[in-house]
C-alpha cells in the first residue's frame, strides 16, 4: 500500500506542518478537526503538496528530511513538487 508525504500550511498562522500518511484527505480532516494535538492550535490547514512513496519507510526518510530542511528550502521544495497535486 502507498504512502505520502504531505505539507499542510496554516496561512492564520504562518507555519508549516509535515507529515506522512496512507491517506492525505482523511488526514488533513483530522488536522483541521483539532485531532492532532500538534496541529489544533493553528487550524485551519491547506495542503500545500503531496508526494507518493511505495513504502512507509521511504514515506518517513522523507519526512525526516522535509524536517530538517529551513523554510527556504521547504518552500523551494514545495513549489517545485506541488504541481503534483
Amino acid at each position: 500500500m502507498a504512502y505520502f508525504v504531505y505539507v499542510i500550511y496554516s496561512e492564520q498562522y504562518d507555519r508549516f506542518y509535515i507529515g506522512q500518511t496512507q491517506s492525505v484527505e482523511d488526514r488533513l480532516q483530522r488536522h483541521n478537526h483539532g485531532y492532532e494535538h500538534a496541529t489544533a492550535p493553528y487550524v485551519p490547514w491547506g495542503l500545500k503538496c503531496s508526494i507518493k512513496k511505495e513504502t512507509r519507510a521511504e514515506a518517513m526518510k522523507l519526512e525526516r528530511k522535509l524536517k530538517n530542511l529551513n523554510r527556504e528550502k521547504l518552500l523551494a521544495f514545495i513549489s517545485k513538487y506541488a504541481s503534483f497535486l
